[in-house]
This record gives C-alpha cells, structure tokens and sequence, in this order.
C-alpha cells in the first residue's frame, strides 16, 4: 500500500520521488498490476524483472538473490536519497538488503507486525526491521516490538495503516459500479473471498483451499449469496490455489465470479458492500474494520495479527465456515459488534505523515550508522 504515501510524497514540496516495479505486478498471470500504478499517475521509473518461475521455497529463495541484483543496478542508477520498502514480501526483503547493504538510508514501513500462523512473513518482516534505518509502524503494539528489537526509539514512528487513507477519502468504487462490474444483483448478499497459501505448508496448498470451495458453493446454493474471489499472491503454493479456483470456474456457476486481481478501487468498492469478507488475507484483519465488514479468517495465516472485533476465526473446515458466514448474515448480536468496531490500525493521513518525516529526517551519520539498545 505504497500509493497513499507515493501521492503524499509527490504533493509536498521538499520531496520527489522514483518508482520501481517488480513482482508480481509484472505478472500478466496475476493481473500485471503495474497499469494501477500508473493509473494513479506515478511515474514508473524503473522494473526489475524476477525470475520466479516454480511454485516453490527454493524459487522463492532463487527470486531474492534475483531481486537483490536487479534493484541493486537501478539503485545505482537512480543514487537516491533514501530508500522506502513496504511489508514483508520477498520483492521487499530483497530491496531491503540491497538498499542497506548500499548504506542507502532505508525506511520500512508496516514492520513489527506480528503474524505466527506458518507464513514466512514474520521472519521476513523482522529482519527487514533489523536492516532499515527507519520504521513506520501502523499500530502502537508493533512500534513498541520494533524497539524491543533493539531498534532506537527516534527511529521509530507509529503512523498507522497507509491502506486506511484511501477508505477516508472514499477513493473506491460506488455499489453501483461494483453491481455492474461483475454482473452483481442489488439484492443479494456479496461475499468477497481471498485465500493464500501458508509459505510452511505451501504442499497442502489444494487440500487447504478445497473447503473453502466446496463452502462457497454451498454458501451460493442455500443461503442465496454470491461471490466475488480473487486469485492470491505469488507466495510458493500459490499456482495450486489458482489451479483450484479455475476447476471452481470451470462450472460455470453465474453466482461465482473469479478474478486474477480486483484492483485497490474495486476491492474496497466490493468490502464497503459485502456481509463477509471470507478467506486469510492480511487485508481481511486490517481493512475490513473500516467498511464494518465481518471476516471470516480462515486456518493459521493470521494467528496472532492484532485484529478487530469483527473477526471469526474458523479452520479449514466447510462445516465451521458456513456456521461462520451464516453468523455474518443472521446473526444481530454480532452484526451490532462489527457495527460498532474500533479498527486498531487507524483511519487515515498515513501518507503525509511518512512524507512529512521523510522531509524533515536529517540524513547524516547517526541516521546510516545504527546502535542497538539491548
């Protein structure tokens, strides 16, 4: 969710920026999502083309070192100032260790997030903090790991979730475009569905998401919703799921629309109109409190993710899954609390506050030569 803070960057006055793309935004099996970048008007300056070509750990190991080199030749290029990464993908970590190991002052944002359900992302997010020089945090828990981590308390500024400003501006798109869009009837319940694969259990990639499946269709089937999913990442055992989802679609069931990407504008369009947003992405904990969207959370991914009151943790069960969302739909009691929920990671402004920082940050000695305090 770097958009926010891009538009940031590019209106204030002591600042410029430069974009690189790679992963899987320049997939065309995952949406090739670089034309949303440049449809919010940024300037691409510069892609790094990944060789990931299995559905593997040791590809994903492959595509770091991949991505360490690529980024590395365009940093040389571009000899900026500082260095912003984003999350906990492998595309990050790689630009993170090659901005660092340039000691090109780097800023992450989104670390000290604390995930324990089988996803690499923990590990990678963690030793992102360790390499940056600067840490922008979306909650007030993670800030206090990040220092806990050893890192110095000046360098550590809890600015909230930078995904959270576009749902304050209303930068998505109206019930009406979402209904025509995916060919959607007004009067009936939506479901928005995205599964990923677990990095530890990438193997059991089909066997995870079948359920899920078979609950959708059931869901379709008996309780009258419809569905709108979208395919997952390119984490190792992704491409399973995708081959999953393409058996689901080849069933031709007109209530099931399954898309490669949504896009920011059409996926917050669809989670400010659905009754659930149903599967184990990260977005699931983190965005749906603020369109007071019920998840169902499915399996470990999310284990331990700061959350919100509108979460229904369930395993990888369809039984479970469809008590789950018939909560979601019937349930008063319940939809009062998602009602009323309180999003831990904010509600906006995260973007000028990161351009504000990264205006005024002197960039010396003591910013590239880190101390730690444990």
């Amino acid at each position: 969710m770097l958009s926010p803070i891009l538009g940031a960057i590019a209106v204030h006055p002591g600042l410029d920026y430069a974009v690189l793309v790679s992963g899987a935004h320049l997939k065309k099996d995952f949406g090739r999502t670089i034309h949303e970048i440049e449809g919010d008007s940024f300037h691409v300056d510069g892609v790094v083309e990944i060789d990931y070509q299995d559905d593997t750990l040791g590809a994903t190991a492959q595509a770091i070192g991949s991505g360490v080199v690529g980024i590395s030749r365009q940093l040389e290029a571009l000899n900026p100032d500082m260095l912003v990464v984003y999350g906990d993908r492998f595309e990050s970590f790689a630009a993170a260790i090659a901005g660092t190991q340039m000691a090109i002052p780097t800023a992450h944002v989104e670390g000290g997030d604390y995930t324990e359900g089988g996803a690499l992302d923990d590990s990678v997010r963690h030793a992102m903090t360790k390499l940056a020089h600067l840490h922008f945090t979306t909650n007030e828990y993670a800030a206090e790991r990040v220092r806990r981590l050893g890192e110095e308390p000046w360098r550590v500024f809890n600015v909230g979730y930078s995904a959270l400003d576009f749902v304050a501006a209303g930068r998505y798109a109206n019930c009406k475009e979402v209904y025509r869009r995916f060919e959607l009837e007004p009067d009936r319940p939506l479901i928005m569905f995205t599964q990923h694969s677990v990095a530890t259990e990438s193997d059991q990639a089909e066997e995870q998401v079948r359920p899920s499946l078979q609950a959708l269709e059931e869901i379709v089937n008996e309780f009258g919703c419809q569905v709108v999913a979208s395919y997952p990442n390119d984490d190792a055992g992704g491409r399973r799921i995708i081959a999953e989802l393409e058996k689901l679609r080849a069933k031709n069931n007109p209530s099931i629309h399954i898309q490669p990407s949504l896009g920011r504008y059409y996926y917050y369009g669809v989670l400010n109109i659905a009754v659930a947003c149903m599967g184990n992405s990260s977005s699931g904990i983190k965005e749906t409190p603020a369109f007071h969207c019920p998840c169902v959370n499915i399996g470990p991914r999310q284990q331990g993710r700061l959350r919100a009151d509108n979460v229904i943790d369930v395993g990888y069960d369809k039984d479970q899954i469809k008590k789950a969302v018939w909560r979601c739909l019937k349930d008063e009691s319940f939809k009062r609390q998602v009602k009323n929920c309180h999003n831990p990671y904010g509600m906006g402004n995260t973007g000028p506050k990161i351009a504000e920082i990264l205006a005024t940050i002197p960039i010396n000695q003591r910013l590239i030569q880190k101390r730690m305090t444990y």
